[in-house]
């Protein structure tokens, strides 16, 4: 048996904790872990739980329990026929990939689907791999995702896909195969970005933490007890795993260049709040510090030198310096594409390099990179899980409809993080910011909302073990409501004022694109990308 919570959905009524406490477990007054794979002997329990859930955030694997209805044709006209019935090739074997292919069956495709994936394992979900499976409750095989539905695919797992050919409609293969298509959909996320100095990132004891076998690796070098492990970044990747060893009782020390944790997703002022509880649950927490090297000794990591001039010994470190789109077999197809992602438009279809929209070339997942039309149209690339979902079906539904029926994908972006017992979730798009003021609650008692204004209008809202009133937040980000709010909420803080949000300055990736113009007649003028190394870009924290 499967499972997988929503937890953009999920607000911590705790109605499954109750139901099956063994499979769901409450981290503080509102956080939910749970176990992804329960024995069968918890069958029934979690179904009821799944009934019972008040928001529905449950998905459990029912694909042995209820009956698949059949596939209905999709809405095609005439002309479009082959939406229905063509070809379809998904590069990508996870959530967004899984989730596009369940819902072009859902939605009455019935034609052959391909999913491709670089790794040899089914789908599975990402975010119990810092949590769940760091604590030892859960094992990294647990995480496969569960199915709604059988998806009948030709499954090419374990084959990454190395380039793409638009005048030949065709995907080619790392195994020498050529997969032909006449819709594709690329799905293909980000990977983790390793420590730049090859030498010291191949040192026994550096991991990152972005798949299976890195966090099955990890778990392992955890469970034995380290003597201290360095993490480098206080993202929500490092801040969770610091999390994680403050509960193990692993002593940890977390390296960030900023001048406080999740400066870059919440802001500063968000952020100190961050280091006041790491630095309580015993975190050795360096803010404006650098990792200056990784040192070994016989091939194993002994010590790191920061840049304050301090060496510390340590047998394991973490490097949590974001992630690298995985966008290089793009390279010569004539898309949009580049260290930013693939660039596609509100329905998912994919750019080329001139900026036309393609027919045939649709978008999913982190490695999206779409105008988001509340956000004052902003090429924004969203990481989340949430965002992967309810972009996958976007896409999946434009793929086999009528163009009088196709969606644009209007979601506001939703995310969540629980650490040291705290539960974290964000809507809108806060790093866009320029001002933010406590809304509901009190920072002292660390249950709190935070909204975040740009220029007068609400754009995103955080919320700290007080994640109820988050949907509330949600419906005035879309209906453009004032900055600051200009009535009274319930449970106001002792001063709701705004400040600065004190975000990083906000670099571009326009900036890093070069494009060289050819042609002279209309009919001949063509912009072409001229790519650089991702690695070139990436530098040490």
């Amino acid at each position: 048996m499967r499972v997988v919570v929503d937890l953009t959905r999920c607000q911590g009524y705790a109605q499954c904790a109750f139901l099956a406490p063994e499979v769901f477990r409450m981290v503080g007054d509102e956080a939910l872990l749970f176990d992804p794979a329960p024995s069968d002997e918890q069958r029934v329990k979690v179904l009821r739980a799944a009934a019972a859930c008040p928001v529905q955030a449950l998905r459990v694997d029912l694909a042995d329990d209820v009956p698949v209805p059949p596939i209905e044709p999709a809405r095609t006209s005439r002309g479009d026929r082959a939406r229905g019935e063509g070809r379809i090739v998904v590069v990508g074997a996870s959530l967004a990939g899984l989730t596009a292919a369940e819902t072009l069956r859902e939605e009455g495709f019935t034609g052959s689907l391909t999913m491709i994936g670089d790794e040899p394992a089914e789908p599975y979900d990402r975010p119990p791999l810092s949590k769940q499976v760091q604590t030892g409750w859960a094992s990294s095989t647990d995480t496969t995702l569960p199915r709604r539905r059988d998806i009948d695919a030709d499954w090419r797992l374990g084959v990454a896909a190395t380039a793409l050919d638009l005048k030949h409609n065709t995907v080619s293969l790392s195994d020498g195969t050529d997969v032909a298509f006449d819709r594709l959909l690329v799905a293909t996320g980000v990977r983790a970005r390793p420590w730049p100095v090859a030498a010291e990132a191949e040192l026994d004891g550096v991991f990152t933490l972005r798949t299976r076998a890195d966090a099955a690796g990890l778990r392992e070098r955890l469970n034995a007890g380290p003597r201290r492990v360095l993490i480098i970044g206080a993202g929500f990747t490092g801040s969770e795993l610091a999390s994680v060893c403050a509960e193990l009782g692993v002593p940890v020390t977390v390296a960030e260049a900023g001048p406080s944790p999740l400066i870059g997703a919440l802001g500063g002022v968000i952020g100190r709040i961050s280091a006041e509880i790491m630095r309580e649950h015993g975190v050795d927490l360096r803010t404006s510090t650098r990792v200056a090297s990784l040192q070994g000794e016989q091939g194993r990591l002994r010590r790191a030198l920061l840049s304050d001039g301090t060496t510390i010994d340590v047998d394991v470190a973490v490097v949590g310096l974001g992630g690298i789109r995985n966008v290089e077999w793009l390279e010569g197809s004539g898309l949009a594409v580049g260290m930013w992602g693939l660039a596609c438009d509100a329905g998912c279809r994919a750019f080329d390099a001139s900026g036309l929209v393609t027919e045939d070339v649709f978008v999913a997942g982190d490695v999206a990179r779409q105008p988001q039309p509340v956000f004052g149209y902003q090429f924004l690339a969203m990481e989340h899980w949430g965002n992967a979902v309810t972009q996958a079906r976007v896409a999946a539904h434009n793929m086999i409809s009528d163009k009088t029926d196709r969606w644009p994908h209007l979601e506001i972006p939703v995310f969540w993080s629980v650490q040291f017992g705290n539960n974290i979730k964000s809507v809108g798009v806060p790093p866009i910011a320029d001002q933010i003021a406590v809304t509901q609650g009190s920072v002292r008692n660390r249950r709190f909302v935070a909204a975040y204004g740009y220029k007068g209008r609400l754009v995103g809202a955080v919320s700290w073990n007080h994640g109820r009133w988050l949907d509330h937040y949600h419906r005035l980000i879309e209906q453009a409501a004032p900055f600051p709010l200009p009535y009274d909420v319930t449970d106001p803080p002792v001063d709701g004022s705004p400040v600065p949000a004190e975000f990083p300055e906000r670099v571009f990736p326009a900036r890093d694109a070069t494009v060289v113009v050819t042609g002279h007649d209309p009919s001949e003028r063509q912009a072409t990308l001229i790519h650089s190394s991702p690695a070139a870009s990436g530098s040490r924290s």
